[in-house]
Formats: structure tokens, C-alpha cells, sequence
């Protein structure tokens, strides 16, 4: 599971059998997770953030939406 950002404790990566579905990150950090479709920067799904915390990840994948965005596809070979 590749990790492509650590920021403020949270860790962004994707999952190595994440290949089949569009591209998407997943962020964790003391228990909680979310997961990110990359294409729009929407989320898929919210594990215990809060309305603060999720948008600070969300502001933080629009920022790097291009890297991750080539991580991704230099990974799975899209």
C-alpha cells in the first residue's frame, strides 16, 4: 500500500488490489478513515471525521491531486 503524503498526521495512500476501481485515496489517522475519488476530489466514504477535518483532506487532495493523480496511474500502468 503505497504511501503518497504524510500531513499533520494523516496519511494519504491507496491500496495495492485498488486497481480495479477508479482512481480514489484514502486517508487514516487515529482510527478514522476516508476514502477520495480523485477525478472530482468527492468522497466516497467518511469512517469518523469530522465537518473540519474533512475538509481540511479534502483541500489537501485538490492540492495535490496531480501527484496523486500520477502515482496512481504510474502504479496501476492506466
Amino acid at each position: 500500500m503505497p504511501t503518497l503524503l504524510r500531513w499533520k498526521g494523516y496519511r494519504f495512500f491507496f491500496y495495492s488490489a485498488d486497481g480495479f476501481e477508479p482512481a480514489h485515496i484514502h486517508v487514516v489517522k487515529d482510527g478514522k478513515e476516508a476514502k477520495l475519488w480523485l477525478n472530482d476530489v468527492s468522497v466516497a466514504v467518511n469512517l469518523g471525521y469530522n465537518a473540519r477535518e474533512l475538509g481540511e483532506i479534502i483541500r489537501k487532495t485538490r492540492e495535490h491531486r496531480g501527484a496523486f493523480m500520477e502515482a496512481w496511474n504510474g502504479y496501476f500502468g492506466n
